[in-house]
């Protein structure tokens, strides 16, 4: 079957543009979405490039949840690399790992600039609660893959019960 150019990766590309200090949320999914990031290497690899590029400039994490088979993050992006080779940096640094339990990524990633006056409350919440609206862990629980920046955490820890979800947040 021809690929329609109007839909799948290249649809997503068009358009993308990268501003140095705008904030994205970002979605990085594995290829056929199987599970094995929330494994303790690979997590830690995830978190740790992503502290990484914070370090060297790329962006910063503003808050990010990694899942079993994807993860969100929302930064904002430095002046060194675009979007696109932002990601990019991060999967080609740990692909490795990846691969070492069978998995890859996903082709290309999805991405929602946020503009200035945009609600970053809504963004934490619905990365935050990932875990819990899945049923991977309870409610008194913490997910252990949830990264907040200490100056976010700050206020957004007022909005949390004991640094957990309040009740009423998770009733269907």
């Amino acid at each position: 079957m021809p690929s329609d150019p109007a839909k799948g990766h290249a649809a997503l590309r068009r358009g993308r543009v990268s501003t140095p200090n705008a904030a994205y949320f970002l979605t990085i999914c594995t290829d056929q979405r199987a599970s094995g990031l929330t494994e303790a290497e690979v997590g830690a690899n995830i978190l740790g490039e992503m502290q990484a590029a914070q370090n060297d400039g790329v962006w910063s994490v503003r808050c990010a949840v990694i899942m079993p088979d994807h993860f969100h993050l929302l930064v904002e992006l430095g002046a060194k690399l675009s979007l696109e080779k932002a990601v990019s940096r991060l999967k080609a640094k740990t692909s490795a790992g990846l691969r070492a339990i069978g998995l890859g990524w996903e082709r290309g990633f999805f991405d929602h600039r946020l503009r200035a006056d945009d609600d970053r409350l809504e963004v934490f919440l619905y990365v935050y609660l990932n875990p819990y609206r899945a049923g991977l862990c309870a409610r008194t629980e913490s997910w252990p893959w949830f990264h907040c920046h200490p100056d976010d955490w700050t206020w957004f820890r007022d909005y949390l019960d004991t640094d957990r979800p309040p009740p009423q947040w998770l009733a269907v």
